[in-house]
């Protein structure tokens, strides 16, 4: 993350039509000897909104403004939901940005008719937690016919279970070779230093195990279910102490201008009535709100929810990261914390602060996010 795939991207498709090696590296640039291939940029619809990419096109003399252009194509640059628009072009180049190609459904549909009659390359530095993840890129470079193709050869299925689950892959050397065939290795040496450290906060003991124990949720007033469910509420117990708070206005004292992340629409309610510094401005990104980083400010919070905004943006005004509470994902985490860490951060010491307390489940999840894996929550339950 932040290694510039973005423009490096944007060289390939510049060499590809005939560009020169010496223009990328400082000479004089050298237009393009025929009309390029006409070129479609998938992304994020905040990286659409925001124009991000009209600033890596223009080193290039390549713009979507159809007014502006030099040569006689088509740039276009639109958000995943919008990927269907584009199914039937045929000998163009595609651009797709941030891995949204994961397992089935319409985008992934998309992306695989798009693939047969495109040249193609995809941007994510966190392409896969699990072999499932890269099924839709194999099947796109031709490694296998389709989904059932590679179920056969290397997933194994638990055998009691209410619903199809992966309980092992086998063949593993075969599919760590197709991987290595499609990653690139981008070598580059990171000027900033990442500092990470684990804020401890309290939490209810008592109460946690009371409600470990008889499984029954205190805020609807019901029996709880499943394993999914006794979770949350132990998280929502342990999330919902009043040192997390406190520990949120200590560390926004300390720093001017700071980016939040949290999981749930509860912290969310916490982070907004939180009374922060006199002029502090607070702004949001999540599934209702989203609000641009109000970077004019001389104290500013911006409040983001991991699913929202782990990805397709960056910030390079701070230094510094609140993680009110883990994600279960190891993936999500990592692309979180890169939102800061960029090759143009003006910053050398990078702070990320966690807030973790000494709670079975907080433990639990931290154990499974330092072995760079997704927490699971019916292993961790073990539910009767």
């Amino acid at each position: 993350m932040g290694s510039g795939k973005s423009i490096m991207s944007i060289a390939y498709y510049y060499l590809v039509n005939g560009g020169s090696v010496s223009s990328l590296t400082g000479g004089e640039y050298v237009y393009l000897p025929k009309e390029p291939m006409d070129l479609y940029i998938i992304t994020t619809a905040l990286k659409r909104n925001k124009h991000e990419w009209d600033t890596e096109l223009a080193p290039f003399l390549l713009t979507t403004n159809e007014e502006k252009k030099v040569y006689d194509h088509t740039v276009v640059v639109d958000s995943w939901n919008n990927i269907a628009k584009y199914r039937k072009v045929s000998n163009a180049f595609f651009i797709f940005d941030e891995q949204r190609v994961v397992g089935r459904g319409k985008w992934v549909d998309c992306f695989l008719e798009i693939v047969k009659s495109n040249r193609w390359i995809l941007l994510s530095a966190t392409p896969g937690d699990n072999w499932g993840d890269y099924v839709p890129l194999f099947i796109a470079n031709g490694f296998y016919r389709n989904h059932t193709e590679f179920s056969r050869e290397h997933e194994v299925y638990a055998r009691y279970c209410k619903f199809p689950k992966v309980e092992r892959w086998i063949n593993t050397k075969q599919l760590e070779y197709y991987r290595d065939l499609i990653l690139v290795d981008v070598n580059f040496s990171r000027t900033t230093h990442s500092i990470h450290n684990d804020i401890r906060v309290n939490f209810d003991g008592v109460a946690y195990k009371e409600l470990y124990r008889n499984r029954f949720d205190p805020w609807l007033k019901k029996p709880i279910q499943n394993a999914s469910g006794l979770c949350y509420c132990l998280r929502k117990l342990v999330n919902t102490d009043p040192s997390r708070a406190t520990a949120i206005l200590e560390l926004c004292e300390k720093h001017p201008k700071v980016i939040i992340y949290y999981n749930f629409d509860y912290e969310l309610e916490i982070l907004r009535n939180l009374v922060f510094l006199p002029g502090t401005q607070v702004a949001e990104w999540n599934g209702h709100k989203h609000d641009l980083i109000p970077v004019e400010a001389e104290r500013w919070v911006y409040l983001v929810q991991y699913s929202a905004g782990s990805e397709g943006w960056n910030c390079i005004e701070t230094d510094t990261m609140i993680f009110y509470s883990q994600n279960y994902s190891y993936r999500t985490m990592t692309q979180a914390e890169g939102r800061i860490n960029r090759m143009n951060t003006p910053y050398l010491d990078l702070y990320y602060y966690h807030l973790v307390s000494s709670s079975a489940i907080d433990i639990a999840i931290g154990r499974a996010l330092k072995r760079k894996k997704t927490f699971n929550e019916r292993r961790f339950i073990k539910w009767d």
